[in-house]
């Protein structure tokens, strides 16, 4: 995204009528380069309205993510987060996967108001909108290795689902292991990624994308039923939204070093949408398994209890799904 898009849209963002000449003086370019970065951000799904004589207006502005803002709405929390705001990256968790092999210390954040690479589990692509959803990714170092780390990411849904419904969200769930779910549509994903040793120190890098505002363009790219945080009854401003998210983290990733998954087993089956239900898990080799979702052991897996036994299946391994029934 050019670099000018994005301080066009700034300058728009109070809903006020701008002429290309106005514009164009504010930010020391010329009209057509105005015009450009106005036809960019039509491109990118932002409501641009355009009246002949007058200028432009930009409908149902984003709140825009700022450094200054999140950093003063995590208050007396604040100094356990660097924040960095980006206009475009490619995928906030390869860049932070990056700063972390470089030493970037612990509590270390970058959003991105547009992801133009964003990574899901097992390569899936995350779509997200300029201004319509929210993607950041933490950096949280653990002392003890990467051995210990199993089922994080089912710790930070249940940390997503709960900061959301403390930011006005009604009926969030989860679906092993890292989908966020508002009447069982995508609402949001969780990325984690470990590096270190098995039993040194790890940094795990969570990625986290949560929809806040689709427009159509965004929604025509998702493969899946989608929701939004608007549809959930949430209207909160994306920079408190992600201190509220930031918080809730920091204090699972606490909990989670010194107990484990199993201090999240049970609020994570109290928001698994598909607990108790019948299910396909379908394997990377082609198969699919049926059978009935029974929960998770204490490491994160999926206890399935199909017609051969109870199996244990793991995130990285499998993909679940609802099914209508469960074959004789």
């Amino acid at each position: 995204m050019n670099p000018l898009t994005l301080a066009t849209l700034r300058l728009l963002g109070d809903g006020a009528m701008r002429s290309g000449e106005q514009i164009a003086a504010a930010l020391g370019v010329t009209r057509a380069t105005v015009w450009n970065a106005i036809r960019e951000a039509e491109s990118l799904g932002l409501p641009v309205r355009r009246l002949r004589g007058q200028g432009y207006r930009l409908e149902a502005a984003p709140a825009w993510l700022d450094a200054g803002r999140i950093q003063a709405a995590l208050g007396e929390e604040a100094l356990r987060f660097r924040i960095q705001v980006a206009e475009s990256v490619d995928s906030t968790n390869t860049r932070m996967l990056a700063a972390a092999a470089d030493g970037t210390p612990s509590g270390s954040v970058l959003a991105a108001e547009l992801q133009t690479g964003g990574r899901g589990r097992r390569g899936r692509a995350w779509a997200s909108g300029l201004g319509s959803s929210l993607t950041f990714s933490l950096l949280w170092r653990f002392e003890h290795g990467a051995a210990g780390l199993s089922g994080l990411s089912l710790a930070v849904g249940v940390a997503v689902a709960q900061a959301l419904a403390a930011a006005g969200a009604d009926g969030i769930g989860l679906k092993w292991p890292n989908d966020v779910l508002f009447q069982r549509r995508k609402l949001g994903g969780i990325l984690v990624e470990l590096q270190g040793d098995a039993l040194g120190p790890a940094a795990a890098v969570v990625g986290i994308g949560i929809n806040v505002r689709l427009t159509g363009r965004v929604r025509a790219q998702v493969d899946q039923p989608a929701a939004d945080l608007a549809e959930a009854g949430c209207s909160a401003d994306r920079n408190v939204l992600l201190a509220g998210l930031l918080v809730r983290l920091a204090a699972v990733m606490e909990r989670f070093t010194g107990e484990g998954f199993a201090a999240f087993e049970a609020p994570f089956r109290a928001l698994h949408v598909l607990h108790g239900e019948a299910a396909q898990v379908l394997l990377p080799d082609g198969r699919a398994l049926h059978g009935v979702v029974e929960g998770t052991a204490g490491d994160g897996a999926l206890l399935l209890r199909t017609a051969g036994g109870l199996m244990r299946l793991h995130g990285g391994e499998a993909s679940l799904r609802a099914a209508a029934s469960v074959p004789p």
